[in-house]
């Protein structure tokens, strides 16, 4: 096991996790599942509804959130240290000299590995035995850019011998090459030839949707091959941006506990959890090597006291009237009554008046100084994601692909902090919105939309999971004043996310109509109060006047106010666009869906839906 290169905590959840494809200096390796890491160099994290909402989902045995294990500072310039960190394989296992075009697998032994235990990023595999070399320096071999993927997440190398041979392959073993005619590297350039039988093959033909390839069933990252698969494979390139989505859960941490002691149990829970008694209790204050840091933290309370509040903690998660699935009901009973909200060092609020200038359409706003938000990967899906469009406890298990051989007992996460603005639309004024009918037609062109969208991927019921023109307006909204803050609060438009509550009045915890700007940080100070600054009355007032001039008008108008939702199935957006509402991938809940800004303002073909009129 050698270090190959580095990754933040934050992107095994959502760029390179678990069965992702991470393109190194000289090869492309894939991350293997959860079987394989070491989680004796993994710190927990500690998120109760988090935990609680997973196992409704994946069952009671996943009981911890991991961090991603993390290197030793004594073993920067070790090299004989244990390997810590991920662990990946070299993936696809077909690599391609750069000289001579020589095609094999890496099992073959055509191909070498060189290592540097000082340089990781240099590691790479040679052609030694390249006759074009000449006796010079070996020849670097790459991996091939082809794969074979499915809807159901299997993926698996190109089928070359197969390939090249049209499903009869007469030699074995065959010599492969494969040569790139021209510098546009375009498919059909690329020719296969199999030097045993000088039978030869254009690479375009892998990509005819008239003749797809059988699926073999395989996840590489599990090890595993899973027979009688029903889709068709597709080729896909190294690096397409459909070959892995993740599906993460996300919960801010709201804290419980209102007197000290209890705040202090809850910051610490991950070492008191599993605490038996108060004999047990006495214990750990005892282990002053390892639990050094609580003693100062609890020592003006007794063993009892603290037992009693480790004992009442546990109860009250019981008693806990919440679903554990639904994690944006107690976030929202917390920022709708930021007046009994507890504070503790990952969480305080400060209630401001409305936005000056729109006291009718608002109700007061909250300064969230201090946020706390812990994310976990629950699965990935592969080719489609079905997961852009609702809330990841809803998503069907159809295509969910798993991270473990068997049920996981823990899932990776990653925790950040740092700060936000909390908006809430009053009532009142949004029922009255909503009774317009031109607003009632635009929520039935949005359902038309959402129905065809989920026909197109075979979702069933097609009506299944839609939002309501409510989130419409709040994800629009959102939309438009983030792009407005990032030109003052200095972050980039990558690092400020929404958080969304809508839900109607008749539905579970309802009424919801709020929205949540924020941005954090892994640091475990969080951010730098850019963000709050930003929320005072006059300050957003401003900001939120400027959003809704930029939305009257967009760059590419009239064809963007014009725009419709569509109704075959390529996306559920109104009058929107890039130049207008789109955000970062990073940034956005719902995958830049549900978006019209005509919901906001009036443009140039509005037809009285506007809100803010």
């Amino acid at each position: 096991m050698n270090e190959l290169g580095e990754l933040r905590p934050s992107q095994i959840i959502f760029t390179f996790g678990v069965g992702s494809l991470v393109d190194l200096p000289n090869m492309s390796a894939m991350v293997m599942g959860l079987d394989d890491w070491d989680t004796r160099y993994c710190k927990e994290l500690e998120e109760d509804r988090l935990v609680a909402a997973v196992q409704k989902r994946l069952g009671s045995q996943m009981s911890k959130l991991y961090l991603p294990p993390i290197k030793l500072d004594s073993a920067d310039r070790d090299p004989a240290a244990p390997a810590i960190g991920v662990p990946v394989v070299p993936f696809p296992r077909w690599m391609r000299c750069s000289l001579c075009d020589t095609l094999s697998t890496v099992e073959s032994g055509v191909f070498k590995l060189i290592q540097d235990p000082w340089r990781p990023d240099k590691t790479a595999y040679v052609h030694q035995g390249c006759l074009k070399s000449q006796g010079g320096t070996p020849p670097s071999a790459h991996s091939v850019r082809f794969l074979l993927a499915c809807r159901e997440g299997h993926l698996t190398d190109f089928p070359w011998l197969n390939f090249v041979h049209k499903g009869n392959v007469p030699c074995r073993p065959a010599t492969l090459s494969m040569r790139e005619f021209g510098a546009s590297g375009d498919a059909s350039d690329i020719i296969v030839k199999c030097h045993t039988c000088n039978v030869e093959r254009r690479m375009a033909d892998a990509f005819d949707p008239d003749a797809p390839f059988e699926c073999p069933g395989h996840h590489p990252h599990l090890r595993l091959v899973e027979k009688n698969c029903e889709e068709d494979a597709k080729t896909i390139l190294l690096g397409a941006s459909n070959a892995w989505f993740p599906i993460p859960l996300s919960a801010l941490s709201i804290p419980r506990a209102t007197d000290k002691l209890g705040k202090l149990i809850e910051e610490q829970w991950v070492e008191l959890k599993d605490t038996e008694d108060v004999d047990e209790v006495r214990l750990l204050r005892k282990k002053l090597q390892k639990f050094q840091s609580l003693i100062p933290l609890f020592s003006e309370y007794t063993d009892e006291a603290i037992w009693v509040a480790i004992e009442a903690k546990r109860t009250g998660a019981k008693q806990a009237t919440t679903p554990p699935e639904d994690l944006k009901l107690p976030e929202w009973q917390v920022f709708s009554k930021p007046d009994s909200a507890a504070e503790s060092r990952d969480f305080k609020l400060k209630r401001v008046a409305p936005p000056e200038g729109f006291e009718p359409f608002f109700e007061d706003a909250l300064l969230v100084e201090r946020i706390r938000e812990v994310r976990a990967l629950l699965g990935f899906t592969r080719v489609e994601s079905n997961a852009d469009f609702a809330e990841a406890t809803v998503v069907a298990d159809g295509r969910l692909t798993k991270l473990t051989r068997e049920s996981p007992k823990w899932l990776p996460a990653s925790e950040v902090r740092g700060e936000g603005i909390f908006l809430r639309i009053r009532e009142e004024a949004l029922q009255n919105w909503q009774a317009k009918p031109e607003v009632q037609e635009l929520e039935r062109e949005f359902m038309k939309s959402h129905q065809a969208w989920r026909t197109l991927r075979k979702l069933k019921p097609a009506n299944d999971g839609f939002p309501g023109i409510r989130l419409v307006l709040l994800h629009s909204l959102s939309h438009a004043l983030m792009r407005q803050i990032v030109l003052d609060c200095g972050y980039t438009a990558a690092s400020v996310r929404e958080r969304l509550y809508s839900r109607e009045a008749n539905e579970a915890g309802g009424p919801m109509a709020g929205i949540l700007l924020y941005t954090a940080a892994p640091d475990s100070e969080g951010t730098l109060g850019g963000l709050v600054e930003l929320g005072t009355p006059q300050t957003l007032g401003r900001h939120l006047q400027q959003a809704f001039e930029s939305m009257r008008i967009c760059a590419s108008d009239p064809l963007c106010s014009e725009h419709r939702p569509d109704v075959d199935g390529r996306g559920i957006q109104g009058a929107c666009c890039h130049a207008c509402q789109f955000s970062p991938e990073t940034s956005c809940e719902r995958g830049n869906r549900y978006l019209d800004r005509s919901v906001l303002v009036n443009t140039f073909s509005a037809r009285g839906t506007a809100f803010f009129d």
